[in-house]
């Protein structure tokens, strides 16, 4: 009777996808300096350009009202995590400065260099040059906040918003604001992370299912907004 094959090695777990596969420490080329960091208040004249300029990428600009003084009157009311957490992303020429004010309890600020072939030319570095911190210009941002699963009895992220601008994008960086909101997830034990994608957008699914998500075809969003919202006001 013959030997009974040896088990097959046990198949390794799948290892978290990199924020930046083609990152390294050291400069070279025409280095590209990033950095994620949580944002504040004195950041919303960019985020609401932000807002604006990925409207007119999904061609939902009839649905953009968002003024300056909208997003400064319901963000940055509750500690990071806890509500609506916006990290931005930021790139610079050179190398960040450093500045204390940026590090707190609830998150370190992430810095990644990206060594391109060819020096980058962003035509709107001035309209998003950060003056507090020096050479940094806003480059992307990321808006999610908690919610929960039932079924799996635990918490998890809503990505609401994520946003590179034209001439940082296919680089690295929108997996870059991504992966942080996933690895925070993780680090706060919660169970799982979602958002929403447009049908029509098959460069972003694909960019999603190759980070790892399950797009689901099978659930459809429900909204409720506008005068059919406010016919409710006095329904009970």
């Amino acid at each position: 009777m013959a030997a009974a094959a040896p088990p097959p090695p046990p198949t390794p777990a799948p290892s978290a996808p990199t924020g930046l596969p083609d990152s390294d420490s050291t400069p070279v080329g025409h280095p590209l300096f990033s950095r994620i960091r949580l944002a504040t208040p004195l950041d919303v004249p960019h985020i609401q350009k932000l807002i604006h300029q990925m409207a007119i990428l999904e061609k939902l600009t009839h649905l953009f009202t968002a003024t300056e003084s909208d997003l400064a009157s319901n963000l940055f009311k509750s500690p990071p995590f806890h509500s609506f957490t916006i990290f931005l992303l930021e790139v610079s020429s050179r190398p960040f400065e450093k500045d204390s004010n940026l590090h707190s309890q609830n998150f370190t600020p992430i810095e990644r260099i990206i060594n391109l072939d060819h020096s980058l030319i962003d035509p709107e570095a001035e309209t998003f040059r950060n003056g507090i911190n020096g050479d940094a210009v806003a480059a992307g941002f990321v808006l999610f906040f908690p919610n929960y699963s039932t079924f799996l009895g635990k918490p998890g992220f809503y990505v609401e918003d994520l946003f590179v601008r034209e001439c940082y994008r296919r680089k690295g960086l929108g997996k870059m604001l991504l992966s942080a909101v996933v690895s925070q997830a993780v680090k706060m034990g919660y169970g799982r992370v979602e958002w929403v994608v447009l049908d029509w957008n098959v460069n972003a699914i694909k960019f999603y299912e190759e980070m790892g998500a399950n797009v689901l075809p099978e659930w459809r969003i429900c909204r409720i907004t506008g005068p059919a919202l406010e016919a409710y006001r006095d329904a009970i």
